[in-house]
């Protein structure tokens, strides 16, 4: 980097560190008003690291600015880091760039993390970029998280799996007619999702447990 002509992009990088958030939102936002090429790895730990919500969105954003092929290796590379941050902050990239390239980097281990955010986050970035004709493949991936984790955690694979469209009924299928209860109840709730998106969720639970309880009664 030349230090002359990017004294404003180096005076940026330095203030990603600084101690007020704002700070490190207004660097992470000239940043990407820069769109250098040569701060991509300095985003991407930074990223790995950054405890600000609201900073992480913005250093996600500076990524977007640069070239595909300057982010998506390292970002790639990024998904197998021990840090949970790291993993779900790349996942959370990637699914903002929307290359479907980076696809089979997505599916598999990622979809069953055991940090819960890693997962969720892979969950979403997982439907974004699936390639046209794989999105049945997909869901038959993702519906063995069925019953995974609270309500939210729930809530975020219906979600996931609706955005598949039509393509998720044989998997949701499968759910419903599993032996565990939990599965059946969120197979149940997120088929109630798919033909009602604006549905109150709560809701939906409840009308599942009705449906998965009475599927163990025999009904």
């Amino acid at each position: 980097m030349n230090p002359t002509q990017h004294t404003p992009t180096r005076r940026a990088v330095a203030a990603l560190t600084a101690q007020a958030s704002a700070t490190r939102l207004q660097a992470a936002m000239a940043v990407g008003t820069q769109s250098d090429p040569s701060v991509v790895t300095v985003l991407v730990e930074r990223c790995a690291v950054e405890p600000d919500f609201f900073v992480r969105d913005m250093l996600t954003w500076a990524l977007t600015r640069l070239p595909e092929a300057v982010t998506l290796p390292r970002l790639v590379a990024e998904l197998t880091s021990e840090r949970a941050q790291a993993r779900s902050q790349a996942l959370h990239t990637l699914s903002k760039i929307k290359n479907r390239s980076v696809y089979p980097s997505i599916v598999g281990s990622l979809l069953r993390d055991p940090d819960d955010e890693v997962a969720r986050t892979a969950w979403r970035a997982a439907v974004v970029v699936v390639p046209e004709g794989q999105e049945e493949a997909l869901a038959a991936e993702l519906v063995t998280q069925l019953g995974r984790g609270d309500r939210d955690m729930w809530l975020s694979l219906s979600r996931a799996l609706v955005g598949l469209g039509e393509a998720v009924k044989p998997a949701l299928a499968a759910g419903i007619a599993g032996a565990d209860p939990r599965t059946r109840e969120h197979a149940h709730a997120t088929l109630l999702l798919l033909d009602d998106p604006d549905a109150d969720y709560d809701t939906l639970i409840e009308e599942a447990g009705r449906l998965a309880e009475r599927k163990e009664l025999g009904g």
